[in-house]
């Protein structure tokens, strides 16, 4: 509030000035005024006198009809030499003219004077808060954001300060992201990096095995290239999972939203892991409204279903179910997906969405990465998700806000 009450307080100086030497001037021409009256009131007091004196037959009415007479006839002053309209023939007058003259001039100069006084002092302090700002960005450019504005009000120099406050904030928070994404890229390298390792260096093993013993048995070489076809698919799901997060990380993913049945999600998602399901004997058991209405981007919708129920089916027992139930409220459509498997350990659960994190009950072939994708693309489509684990088995609980 400080700029703002000092331009305040200014203009109401300049105000109060120009308001204090307008009365003075006023009361200068009011004075002078009644000094030339006097004056001119004087002579022609004196004037008729003389004449009262020389000529008695003449009345005062007759005098004061030839003063208040609009005719001004012939001027006898010229054989004089005195021009009845620019020279004074009232020398008094004349002296007075000149003393009030030089009044209204000392009075103007000194008017301007403290004007220009206060605006001067006003000036510095905006010239005082302009080096003040010109500082703030040139520790701005020597990268220190530690930049403080308690002053909030609507003059020019104020906005000016907390739109630099504002973009100090900004580019503070883009070199604290930048700092905090190079450590997640090292993270992520990091990660990428030891979850490639194991399977190349698999896979180079069972190569060289292959080179190197010619005579291998047909079962054993069969079994090798399965391994090196399973590590290589492994690779393939990573690679492909990462490049989908990194379209998330850099906003490139544009969703395509439109009117679809929950039920052909679901049942796309369930086609997409049929293979799996028959190679644990594992049922999936759907429940809901088959008219249930979502609007999302169907492909990417299935990505992260099928992910989940990929989840869900990896951590069932053989012979066991996955049973999903889905269905709308006027707030949200859900889909829950329920495994009865070992379920998620306590310590395990609130990391089980964060990128390469694997739990205690994970397969050997787990990457740690699909549940990831799948909060990243259900969130990015409005919804939320979350889980619950028991003894008993784990159910995701996804949640489409309207």
């Amino acid at each position: 509030m400080a700029n703002k009450i000092k331009l305040k307080k200014y203009l109401i100086c300049t105000f109060i000035i120009s308001i204090i030497f307008t009365f003075i001037f006023l009361i200068i021409n009011i004075y002078e005024y009644k000094t030339y009256t006097k004056n001119f009131n004087n002579k022609l007091s004196a004037i008729t006198l003389k004449l009262k004196e020389d000529y008695p037959n003449i009345s005062e009415n007759e005098i004061l009809e030839i003063l208040n007479s609009k005719d001004t006839g012939t001027s006898i002053f010229e054989k004089y030499s005195i021009d009845s309209n620019n020279d004074s023939i009232v020398l008094e007058n004349d002296e007075a003219h000149h003393i009030f003259l030089s009044l209204n001039i000392t009075v103007l100069i000194l008017a301007l004077l403290i004007l220009i006084f206060t605006f001067l002092k006003y000036n510095k302090t905006k010239d005082k808060e302009i080096s003040e700002i010109t500082k703030y960005i040139e520790e701005i450019n020597k990268k220190n954001y530690t930049l403080h504005i308690d002053e909030i009000s609507e003059d020019e120099l104020s906005i000016l300060k907390n739109e630099i406050y504002k973009t100090t904030v900004m580019l503070k928070e883009s070199a604290d992201n930048s700092i905090k994404d190079k450590k997640e890229l090292k993270n992520s390298l990091e990660d990428i990096s030891h979850q490639l390792k194991t399977p190349l260096t698999s896979i180079l093993i069972m190569l060289d095995n292959l080179i190197d013993e010619p005579d291998m048995e047909s079962k054993m070489r069969d079994e090798f290239v399965r391994d090196i076809k399973r590590e290589v698919t492994n690779i393939n799901f990573l690679v492909q999972a990462i490049l989908k997060l990194s379209k998330f990380d850099s906003n490139t993913v544009d969703f395509i939203r439109e009117k679809n049945h929950m039920k052909s999600i679901i049942d796309k998602s369930i086609q997409n892991v049929s293979t799996l399901c028959d190679l644990k004997n594992v049922e999936i058991e759907t429940k809901g409204c088959e008219n249930a209405i979502l609007y999302c981007d169907f492909r990417w919708q299935v990505e992260a279903i099928t992910n989940i129920i990929k989840n869900c089916i990896d951590h069932s027992k053989e012979g066991s179910k996955v049973v999903i139930n889905y269905g709308e409220n006027k707030v949200y459509s859900f889909i829950n997906i329920e495994d009865f498997g070992e379920g998620i350990s306590k310590k395990d659960l609130p990391h089980i969405f964060e990128r390469f994190y694997k739990g205690e009950n994970a397969s050997e072939d787990s990457i740690g990465i699909g549940l990831a994708l799948s909060k990243t693309i259900i969130e990015n489509d409005n919804g939320n998700i979350s889980v619950d684990s028991s003894k008993e088995g784990t159910e995701f609980q996804i949640k489409y806000f309207k």
